[in-house]
């Protein structure tokens, strides 16, 4: 994934894939998503992005899916 921002025309853009651009959506008149010819996201672009995100700040989390077991071992160390 990247994240680009043009400071000139306040527009950011976040690209999720390589694939080729099918198709343009407006979900708003500041936010547009490009779908390929699945239907799958290849990026979204921003207008007026100062206003419609916290930039200059992005955090980003990554969460990892807990195994089970890993789950109990961690209950029962708490008694």
């Amino acid at each position: 994934m990247k994240i680009k921002y043009f400071s000139d025309t306040d527009t950011a853009l976040v690209e999720f894939s390589d694939r080729k651009v099918a198709e343009t959506k407006e979900i708003n008149e500041n936010i547009y998503i490009d779908l390929d010819t699945s239907g799958n996201l290849v990026a979204m672009t921003i207008e007026h992005a100062r206003n419609q995100a916290s930039l200059p700040s992005l955090p980003y989390e990554q969460i990892e899916k807990e195994l089970p077991n890993k789950v109990q071992r961690t209950a029962k160390s708490h008694r």
